[in-house]
């Protein structure tokens, strides 16, 4: 059920965010740089976001209600999309929109967690990833479908992606189920108990001492790989830049999202069974492959090709950081945890998707992608230092 609310949500997230960088540039004037900046800050909030409401979840031991507060939240922004008029009206809705999906991120990670054997978990985050990404297929293929259909008017089509938002929420409502969790904390105390309840804020040094150094090897090596994959809006940009019509530019992350979809499921069981470093170091690789073939791109099929490749790479790496996250965290500090690991990487995000935006702009996208590959070696250097990736 929480990857059938994730298609909902991708769905309408997507059919936005597929054409937000056109809408941009094309209808507000924004430059390569806004957009990096606005994509940088978007996702550094849900970062920030998801840090407080992991830590709230094993702090009430409650899952549902943060759930509820981010999609719902998510829900309610989606307006503010057609009526923005400014560059800075878009950066507050993707502001507040990814407060929602900040709170919800950590909290729905861990009960994933709490409900999933550890010999399942490679397949559990796969499974969900699979369900959340074929949303973010279906979402730029409705805004295709609908660019071509309305004569790319923007406007209408961010107005019908409310839809499957209103429904995501009535899904969590009446759908998802808070079962007791399959694990427990060291003591034998359930994460759902009263025991539970009445212990520390997690926020706090004694407590997040407790994270195992494995838990901190993970985080690093995923701000590596974050730093080296920003935001997926500079493909978008790339698609464009090589003579792509604005109609079919949403075409790229249908490709990069089914790949992603097709792939996220069955190599996380594979992860389950073989050594997962080498799942990770194939998945840097095929990243590195994506931003050579994106910088020497001479048309849009190349971008396509690449745009595939990149999809690759994230159901090869993505869902795998998810279960070794899961696996390092004691069971009462696994939203903490989570919360922690996406601050982290969303400040990297941040900082990835501004240094792209200003390669963009004083060098042209060549350099831009270039840098990627060079930051994705660096990625796949510190893979090797991290120790064994099966615990």
């Amino acid at each position: 059920m929480l990857g059938v609310v994730s298609l909902a949500m991708d769905i309408s997230s997507e059919m936005i965010h597929s054409l937000m960088p056109l809408f941009l540039v094309s209808v507000l004037g924004a430059s390569a740089l806004s957009v990096g900046v606005i994509e940088g800050v978007a996702e550094a909030t849900a970062a920030f976001a998801k840090v407080f409401s992991g830590a709230i979840s094993d702090w009430i031991g409650r899952r549902k209600p943060l759930l509820l507060l981010g999609y719902g939240l998510a829900a309610l922004t989606k307006p503010l999309f057609p009526l923005a008029t400014s560059i800075g009206e878009v950066l507050v809705a993707r502001f507040i929109d990814r407060i929602g999906k900040g709170i919800r991120g950590a909290p729905r990670d861990a009960l994933i967690a709490d409900l999933t054997p550890p010999p399942m978990r490679g397949a559990a985050y796969g499974l969900r990833q699979s369900m959340d990404t074929a949303g973010a297929v279906i979402g730029p293929l409705l805004a295709l479908l609908l660019m071509a259909a309305t004569g790319n008017h923007f406007r209408l089509v961010f107005w019908l992606a409310l839809i499957p938002a209103v429904l995501c929420v009535a899904l969590i409502l009446f759908g998802v189920r808070e079962n007791e969790p399959v694990a427990v904390t060291p003591t034998g105390v359930s994460p759902h108990s009263q025991e539970t309840k009445t212990k520390r804020f997690p926020i706090q040094r004694g407590e997040i001492a407790r994270l195992p150094r494995l838990f901190w090897h993970v985080t690093a090596l995923g701000t590596m790989i974050t730093l080296a994959r920003f935001s997926e809006a500079f493909l978008l940009l790339r698609a464009q830049d090589t003579g792509l019509a604005v109609t079919w530019v949403p075409a790229i992350l249908i490709i990069l999202n089914t790949v992603y979809a097709a792939s996220a499921y069955p190599l996380g069981t594979v992860s389950d069974k073989l050594n997962r470093k080498t799942l990770l170091a194939g998945g840097i690789g095929l990243l590195i492959t994506a931003d050579l073939a994106l910088a020497w791109a001479p048309d849009a099929w190349m971008v396509g090709v690449a745009a595939a490749l990149w999809g690759l790479h994230m159901g090869a790496t993505q869902g795998i950081l998810t279960a070794l996250i899961a696996d390092a965290a004691p069971p009462d500090l696994r939203g903490t945890a989570f919360g922690l690991f996406n601050l982290i990487t969303g400040v990297a995000l941040l900082l990835s998707s501004v240094i792209a935006g200003s390669l963009w702009t004083a060098f042209g996208p060549a350099i831009t992608f270039y840098a990627g590959a060079v930051f994705s070696a660096l990625a796949l250097a510190s893979l090797w230092k991290t120790g064994s990736a099966n615990h």
